[in-house]
């Protein structure tokens, strides 16, 4: 049925293949011919130069050949023996002497005068009628701070203020234009700069609130603050006879390079915070009161009346021990007291969240009114003066009750004093008369060396403060809201011989 069958092969030629290939084209390309060159050059002048010395036969000084000893010129051996005795005793007079102890050359050029080189003002805050009741300079000396409020109103104050930074270094410094205005809700009776970081000030308020602004913020510059709660300090701190009864200081705190803030006012109480600036606030960290019964030697205060609490009115810090401080109060006392005391105060608890201590250690000669500033020498561990609403600048030392030496500063108030951080024997006092007083205790005279008049008519001057880098400045603030820049004279700045030792020996009398 079915069979093989074989057929012829069929194949079917590519048409694409072979259009493909007539398609092909060849090409080629070349760049460009390089063109080179070559080129020398040459200087147009040239020069040899040398140097020679001079032949040996030509010096005129020789030195002598080694074991050779060079000829002596007449006289000259017997001219030192002769002297030798004379100088040797004077170089060893020389040796014992303390002519020139504490003596540094100034090579700066001298100046002769005393001169107000800027008068700053807030516009806005003299429209109110706000006065200059802080200073404070930053660590840097570049610039001042200055808090307004109400010295002379001793009801209690809803008013609103302000805190105002110059920087005198800025280029194109306008006096009357702050370079930073802080808003505060309350008038601001203290500031401090914190001694290491620029930027920080704590401040203390009409309130009793303590805060801490940071200036390098750019929204809300309020670091941390104390609101008010049971630990802070809940008196008005209000005046009476027109003094600030409100301080703030940076102090060293428990930790290494930990620095803290001590606040006191005129309940009583001395207090320490720690700024916790995550959760915004001031922590109170250790706290104190200061207690009729438990100071030492309180005749003073045994004859007022009212409150069993001794009201702070001024504040000082030791450069020498970091545990002393001294208070001074209402009632004319100052208090030496200890931050490492442990004498419970005997006053009954109210709410603070730590145990209150009494720091008084030792108490001096109470004077005639409130003491309203205190400053400890940075030129002598054991002496500070004082000063109030007597008119006088009483000159202590920490061992003697007495004081030393006691000067007439003014007829009216005295508000602040400062010593000179580089005249061992100077100190500035800011009156209620609108001067500034500097006296030299090394005067033969007790009179002023220096009277710089604030030309405010005769309004009080509540704060003075010496720049801690440039010692030739002095800031002054006024009741009028202005704060005077003064450029110091090289007399009140520079030091003179054997003016330690001076101090030393006025430090070292008996009171009278």
């Amino acid at each position: 049925m079915f069979t093989d069958e074989t057929l012829d092969a069929l194949g079917v030629e590519s048409l694409w293949r072979k259009s493909q290939q007539f398609a092909q084209e060849s090409r080629g390309c070349q760049t460009r011919p390089v063109h080179t060159a070559e080129a020398e050059i040459q200087p147009l002048l040239n020069a040899d130069n040398g140097t020679q010395t001079d032949p040996q036969d030509h010096l005129i000084y020789q030195l002598p050949p080694k074991g050779e000893l060079r000829p002596e010129s007449p006289g000259l051996r017997d001219f030192l023996h002769r002297v030798e005795d004379m100088v040797v005793k004077e170089l060893a007079s020389n040796a014992k002497s303390h002519a020139f102890d504490g003596f540094d050359v100034n090579w700066e050029d001298q100046n002769e005068t005393v001169s107000c080189i800027h008068c700053l003002q807030h516009p806005s805050a003299q429209e109110k009628g706000l006065q200059v009741t802080s200073i404070s300079w930053s660590c840097t000396g570049s610039v001042i701070a200055c808090a307004f409020g109400r010295v002379d109103d001793g009801d209690w104050s809803t008013e609103k203020s302000c805190v105002c930074t110059w920087n005198l270094d800025r280029r194109g410094l306008n006096p009357k234009r702050p370079d930073m205005v802080i808003d505060v809700a309350r008038p601001v009776m203290s500031l401090s700069f914190h001694p290491s970081q620029p930027s920080l000030i704590a401040g203390g308020l009409y309130s009793g609130e303590v805060v801490v602004w940071d200036t390098n913020r750019t929204q809300d510059l309020i670091l941390a603050q104390t609101g008010m709660s049971t630990d802070t300090h809940r008196e008005p701190v209000y005046q009476r006879s027109e003094q600030v009864c409100f301080q703030v200081a940076w102090v060293p705190g428990p930790r290494r390079g930990e620095m803290v803030v001590l606040s006191a006012g005129s309940g009583g109480r001395v207090l320490l915070w720690t700024v916790d600036s995550d959760e915004g606030r001031l922590v109170l960290s250790a706290g104190f009161a200061l207690i009729r019964q438990q100071v030492p030697h309180n005749s003073a205060l045994s004859k007022n009346r009212g409150s069993s609490n001794v009201g702070v009115t001024s504040l000082a810090l030791s450069p020498w021990d970091l545990d002393t401080f001294l208070v001074g109060s209402e009632s004319g006392l100052v208090l030496k007291c200890s931050f490492s005391a442990q004498t419970l105060a005997a006053a009954p608890p109210d709410g603070e969240s730590v145990t209150l201590r009494a720091p008084a250690q030792f108490s001096f000669s109470p004077r005639g009114g409130p003491v309203h500033s205190l400053h400890c020498s940075p030129f002598h561990r054991n002496l500070f003066v004082s000063v109030g609403t007597d008119g006088l600048a009483h000159l202590h030392s920490l061992l003697q009750p007495d004081p030393l030496l006691s000067l007439r500063v003014s007829d009216s108030y005295v508000f602040g004093v400062r010593w000179s951080p580089t005249r061992p024997l100077l100190f500035a006092a800011a009156t209620g008369q609108g001067l500034v007083q500097i006296f030299d205790l090394g005067r033969k005279s007790l009179r002023p060396a220096a009277t710089l008049d604030q030309l405010t008519g005769g309004q009080p001057v509540y704060c003075l403060e010496f720049n801690p880098r440039r010692k030739d400045l002095l800031a002054v603030g006024n009741a009028d809201g202005s704060v005077n820049i003064w450029h110091l004279s090289t007399e009140l700045t520079e030091q003179g011989p054997r003016e330690t030792a001076k101090l030393e020996q006025l430090a070292n009398e008996v009171a009278e």
